[in-house]
């Protein structure tokens, strides 16, 4: 027959290794799923690259705007640029142009 002293013994003996077991879980799935886990980690890769992607093209899209408006310099105005410029502003078309007109929708 097992004394009450030994009974208690194993018991917590039992209790300290499942607290440390349960500790130890705790930050293995904490390390897996986390804020900065590896799962936070791929997805943050994820992103990099889309935002990567989307810096590339706003980088083309603002050279090729820093080139139409350098067109239109007061030193060295192209004179299509210029017209076409004005005409969009002004609603201008020349009788000799063909227009177009798409239905909205």
């Amino acid at each position: 027959m097992v004394s009450r002293a030994r009974l208690k013994s194993i018991l917590t003996g039992l209790a300290l290794y499942a607290m440390a077991a349960a500790i130890v879980g705790y930050f293995g799935v904490n390390a897996y799923t986390g804020k900065y886990g590896l799962n936070a980690r791929q997805e943050l890769d994820q992103e990099i690259i889309a935002l990567t992607s989307e810096l590339a093209q706003l980088k083309r899209e603002r050279a090729r705007s820093e080139q139409r408006v350098s067109l239109l310099r007061s030193e060295k105005i192209d004179p299509d640029m210029l017209d076409e410029r004005a005409r969009f502003q002004l609603d201008y078309v020349n009788p000799r142009d063909l227009v177009r007109m798409i239905p909205a929708k």
